[in-house]
């Protein structure tokens, strides 16, 4: 298996099951109806870990345009294999959405609210101010790739990594997620986000467009600026 295709797999995993429980909270006549705020965080937090079992060893498990360009700013990942990883991990996040889109089939219909519909694909301000917003979405993101490589510093049991990595993820989401719902991601957020502008969910509403860049350009700029001060830190 490419490289390639292992980043839309892994994305894609990533996103059947962080959308899913995302999915199984909001949705009405779920069983995991509301479920709660910890309960997302855990799900999303062992969706990167299991994606990263499953295909880490041959992509890296980025599953993240932000983690793809902030290594390669600092030399740790090959800028010409960029625009390929990033397709991969759009592809994926899209098939990803749909899968939980089919998975939920009846459940759309039971559920009156657009947002929470719109919830289960993209991620949405608590608040709406766009200052604050990509404020979070950047730091969120800085300290995602500060951390990753923080913690790739360190050795641990074989196999163990991509479980603590998932465990920092569920730190992220407790910690900083309750302004933005830390997307973090921009694969994570757009590509579900154009699978709900173009899958037929009954009373979907719109797909906010006009905050669709912010979890697009403040994760890049955050997780970048966290890749080049961890590099500065500690060479």
């Amino acid at each position: 298996m490419s490289a390639y295709w292992a980043e839309l797999i892994g994305t894609m995993m990533l996103v059947i099951l962080g959308d899913g429980v995302v999915a199984g909270v909001v949705l009405n006549k779920s069983k995991a109806k509301d479920s709660g705020w910890i309960v997302i965080t855990l799900g999303w937090g062992f969706a990167v870990a299991f994606a990263v079992y499953a295909v880490g060893a041959i992509s890296g498990g980025h599953f993240n345009p932000a983690i793809t360009i902030a290594f390669a700013s600092i030399g740790s990942f090959a800028w010409e294999l960029v625009p390929g990883y990033i397709l991969a991990q759009m592809a994926g996040a899209f098939l990803g959405a749909i899968f939980v889109y089919l998975y939920y089939l009846p459940h759309w219909r039971e559920t009156a609210d657009p947002a929470a519909k719109l919830a289960v694909f993209c991620t949405a301000p608590a608040i709406r101010h766009t200052f604050a917003n990509i404020l979070s979405e950047g730091l969120g993101t800085f300290f995602l790739v500060f951390g990753l490589l923080a913690i790739g510093s360190n050795t641990f049991t074989e196999g163990l990594n991509p479980l603590i990595v998932g465990f920092f993820i569920v730190a992220i989401g407790m910690s900083l997620g309750g302004t933005t719902g830390y997307a973090i991601n921009p694969a994570r957020d757009l590509g579900p986000r154009l699978a709900h502008f173009v899958l037929p969910i009954p009373g979907k509403g719109t797909s906010d467009w006009g905050y669709a860049w912010i979890p697009v350009v403040g994760p890049i700029v955050g997780g970048t600026a966290g890749a080049l001060v961890f590099k500065a830190l500690f060479g």
